[in-house]
């Protein structure tokens, strides 16, 4: 897959889930108010919030589509990081605000009486936010955006709330009026699960983690059968947005040329290329092979 179809893709995905919160922020907000619901207010509330976290999403995408430059020779794949770190800041201030409502009205028992539009808002809401998880899961994970992954997580945060809005607003139309508000505190552990492991995957992206290790291990096999390579001495790797860098040490006969090796180097760094859409550069040394030599590092 090509750099701008990788981009563009990630950008639709998160374009169309943009316009659908547009629209359930709008019913939600509109049926909990009238239909006189806590729960799906908050939960129309969350949405809004969710403006906040899609936009950042948007704008990272850009930034993160831009090719490397003299400032940034690595590229701006890092903006979409940055962006699932804001997102889950997002999830966590949503879930603290729905907690603190939630608390203050079972706290003064003064409960309202939802109507039945509440009950629809909640399971119509359900039913879109799961799709769009799904859909959204699939792109991101087969682009390896941490962008649209945090998306997703987003959406799927938005299909548990509704989950719990919709028990808590039908227990309350049926009468069990503490029920409303209930959900919606209870939702908020979800909300702030959610905001961890978004937060947590993009960290480890930020602090140059590991790549997966069944990754590493496919490379390493791919540049162990070229010939000229006697043994993968070392690889590293590190996400920087949809892309991993890889790092490779590769021994070879001492007695080779510097042409033969960097021929060898480059017919490695072009299998890699081919098997994986999603590496962005492999950057490759040469070892002398069985012998003695010492890896200068200083980290």
């Amino acid at each position: 897959m090509q750099r701008a179809e990788r981009f563009n893709q990630a950008d639709r995905v998160i374009r169309l889930g943009f316009w659908m919160n547009a629209v359930l922020m709008i019913m939600k907000i509109a049926a909990g108010h009238f239909g006189g619901s806590e729960a799906v207010f908050a939960d129309g509330v969350e949405s809004a919030c969710d403006f906040i976290a899609i936009l950042t999403t948007i704008i990272a995408l850009r930034i993160g589509r831009k090719p490397f430059d003299e400032k940034h020779p690595y590229g701006h794949g890092r903006a979409e990081s940055i962006s699932a770190i804001l997102v889950s800041l997002v999830i966590f201030i949503t879930g603290f605000g729905i907690l603190y409502k939630a608390v203050k009205t079972i706290s003064a028992g003064v409960y309202e009486e939802p109507q039945l539009i509440a009950v629809l808002a909640a399971f119509v809401t359900i039913l879109i936010k799961e799709w769009l998880c799904r859909f959204s899961l699939r792109v991101g994970g087969d682009l390896g955006s941490p962008a649209v992954m945090a998306i997703a997580k987003d959406h799927r945060k938005d299909a548990i709330t509704s989950i719990a809005t919709l028990v808590g607003v039908t227990g309350a139309f049926f009468g069990f009026k503490v029920m409303d508000p209930l959900a919606a505190g209870l939702t908020s552990f979800f909300i702030f699960h959610i905001g961890y492991q978004t937060f947590s995957g993009a960290a480890h992206d930020l602090m140059d983690g590991l790549p997966p290790q069944e990754m590493l291990h496919a490379v390493t096999a791919l540049a162990e059968d070229v010939e000229g390579v006697e043994h993968v001495h070392e690889i590293k790797g590190r996400r920087s947005g949809q892309y991993v860098i890889i790092d490779l040490k590769l021994d070879m006969d001492p007695e080779m040329t510097v042409k033969q090796s960097h021929a060898i180097a480059t017919q490695v760094k072009k299998l890699v290329f081919d098997s994986f859409s999603n590496v962005g550069d492999v950057m490759i040394h040469i070892n002398p092979h069985e012998e003695e030599h010492e890896d200068l590092i200083r980290l």
